[in-house]
C-alpha cells in the first residue's frame, strides 16, 4: 500500500521569539523540519507534503529542488485544520504519516514500526505514544479497562486525575486517508484552545466502531519537540551526541567525545582522529587517517585523506590528500589545496589555487591567487590584490621562491623558477628563471643615541 508523508510546520513558533518560522531554526546543522524529512525519507517514504504557514517561503527556498509538495495553512487553526489542508493532495486509498516539523530527533526505525504495526492491525489509525516521568505540556493518552484506546485529552482540558497519566501523545499518527479526511469533516473546536484538534478523529473513528491503536516508542527522546531555545539547544545536543556515537561505531576516533560538535550531514572515513574542542559543520567531508584539531572549526569543506589540520579555521575549502595545515591557519572560501601542501601558522588564503608540493609556511596573506607547483612563499609575502575597488590575479608559476616579506602587487605574473628578494615590492611581471629584487641602497649613517636623562 502506498503511504504519503503530510508534516505539519505551519505554526509560527511564538515562545522562539524569533522573526523566522520555528521549523527552519537549524539543530546541528540544518532545520528542524529537515531532519524529519531525512528521518521520513530514510523509512522508505518518497511520497512528502509539507503544510506550511506563517513565514513558509523560509521552508519553500530550503527545500528548493527537492520532491516536496507543500500546501498551504493560511489561518493557524489546530492540527486537524492543518492536516485537512492535505486532503486534495494525498491518495485516499493510500496510508498518511502525518507529523509535526519540529520533532528532530525522530529515527526512521521507529517511523517503520509505526507504519508495520498499522498495516499489521489493519487499523484505520494508530497514535504513536511513549511514557514521561513528566509528562506535563503533553496530551495525555487514554485507555479503558481493557488496555485498549480510549481517546487523548490535551493538557489544558485535562482534569487532575488524567493529569496523572504518563503515556503521553506524540503528535504522530498513521491513518487511513479516506477515514481520517471524511472524519475530518466533523470536527468542532469545542476546547479550550478553540482549535480544530487532529487527537479527536481518534475518538470519532473508535465510536464509529473503526480500529484505533496505539504504540508506544522505545526511546521517549525522540518525540521531544521544540518550542523555545532552550528545548532547541537540548535537542542540538542530543543529535550531536548521537553523530559522535555513529562516527565512533563508523572507525572514527573522538579524543574527548564531548568536547567535540560535528553535524548530522558530517562525513568522516575510518583512522581519522578528531581531537578536542573541533568543531566540524554543515556538509563537509573528511577522508581517511587524518588528524584534525585540537581547537579546529571546519564548516562546507571537502578534506582529502591523510591531512593534518592544527588550531585552524577552515570554510568552504577544497584540500587534497596528504596536506598539513596549521596552527593557526585561516582557510576562506574558494580556497584549493592540492597534493602535499603544506600552509603554517597565521596563513590566509582565500579564492586561491595552490598547486601540489608547494609551501606556505607562515605570516603570509594569498587571495585571488595561482601558485604553480613546487613554490615557496616566505614568511610576510601579501598578495596586493584590492586596489581600493577591484581585486586583481596573481599568479606565481612552478618552483618560484618567493622571498620574505614580499608585496605582489597585483595584477601581477611571477614566471616559472624565478625568486623575488626578500623585502621586495613587485608591481611587474617578472619572466621565468630571473632574480626581481626591488629595495632602496642601504644607507649607514654615524649615528649617535642620545641619552634619557
Amino acid at each position: 500500500m502506498s503511504c504519503t508523508a503530510v508534516i505539519l510546520a505551519a505554526g509560527k513558533g511564538v515562545r522562539m521569539r524569533s522573526k523566522l518560522p520555528k521549523v527552519v531554526h537549524k539543530a546541528a546543522g540544518k532545520p528542524l523540519v529537515a531532519h524529519v524529512v531525512d528521518a521520513v525519507r530514510a523509512a522508505g517514504i518518497e511520497d512528502i507534503i509539507i503544510v506550511v504557514g506563517h513565514g513558509r517561503e523560509h521552508v519553500e527556498n530550503f527545500f528548493a529542488g527537492q520532491p516536496v509538495k507543500f500546501v498551504i495553512q493560511e489561518q493557524q487553526l489546530g492540527t486537524g485544520h492543518a492536516l485537512r489542508q492535505a486532503e486534495g493532495t494525498v491518495d485516499p486509498d493510500s496510508t498518511v504519516l502525518v507529523l509535526a516539523g519540529d520533532t528532530p530527533l525522530l529515527r526512521a526505525s521507529t517511523l517503520k514500526a509505526l507504519l508495520e504495526h498499522h498495516q499489521k492491525c489493519q487499523a484505520q489509525a494508530t497514535v504513536l505514544t511513549t511514557f514521561l516521568d513528566q509528562p506535563a505540556g503533553y496530551g495525555r493518552v487514554l485507555r479503558d479497562e481493557k488496555g485498549s484506546f480510549l481517546r487523548i485529552v490535551e493538557e489544558k482540558d485535562a482534569t487532575p486525575e488524567e493529569k496523572q497519566v504518563t503515556e503521553i501523545n506524540s503528535g504522530i499518527y498513521c491513518f487511513q486517508a479516506s477515514a481520517v479526511f471524511r472524519v475530518l469533516q466533523q470536527l468542532q473546536p469545542l476546547n479550550a484552545q478553540g482549535e480544530y484538534y487532529l487527537t479527536d478523529t481518534l475518538e470519532i473513528l473508535k465510536g464509529e466502531g473503526c480500529r484505533v491503536e496505539v504504540m508506544s516508542a522505545a526511546e521517549p527522546e525522540e518525540i521531544h519537540g521544540v518550542n523555545d531555545r532552550v528545548q532547541l539547544a537540548q535537542v542540538e545536543k542530543i543529535l550531536h551526541r548521537r553523530k559522535n556515537l555513529q562516527l565512533m561505531r563508523d572507525g572514527v576516533t573522538l579524543v574527548e567525545p564531548d568536547t567535540i560538535i560535528v553535524d548530522s550531514d558530517v562525513t568522516i572515513g575510518c583512522d581519522t582522529v578528531v581531537l578536542p574542542f573541533t568543531i566540524i559543520q554543515g556538509k563537509t567531508s573528511i577522508g581517511e587517517d587524518c588528524e584534525i584539531g585540537p581547537w579546529t572549526n571546519i564548516n562546507d569543506s571537502r578534506i582529502g585523506h591523510r591531512v593534518i589540520i592544527e588550531s585552524s579555521r577552515v570554510k568552504e575549502a577544497d584540500i587534497g590528500d596528504d596536506c598539513v595545515i596549521g596552527p593557526y591557519a585561516y582557510l576562506r572560501p574558494g580556497t584549493i589545496l592540492q597534493e602535499h601542501v603544506k600552509v603554517g601558522d597565521f596563513v590566509e588564503i582565500k579564492q586561491s589555487t595552490v598547486a601540489p608540493g608547494s609551501k606556505i609556511p607562515h605570516l603570509s596573506y594569498v587571495g585571488d591567487a595561482t601558485v604553480g607547483r613546487e613554490v615557496n612563499i616566505g614568511a610576510g609575502t601579501i598578495t596586493c590584490n584590492y586596489d581600493g575597488q577591484h581585486k586583481h590575479p596573481t599568479i606565481i608559476e612552478d618552483h618560484a621562491f618567493i622571498g620574505s616579506n614580499t608585496n605582489l602587487v597585483a595584477p601581477v605574473r611571477i614566471g616559472e623558477a624565478s625568486v623575488t628578494g626578500a623585502g621586495s615590492t613587485i608591481t611587474r611581471d617578472v619572466p621565468p628563471h630571473s632574480l626581481a629584487v626591488e629595495r632602496a641602497d642601504q644607507r649607514v649613517i654615524p649615528w649617535k643615541k642620545k641619552r634619557d636623562h
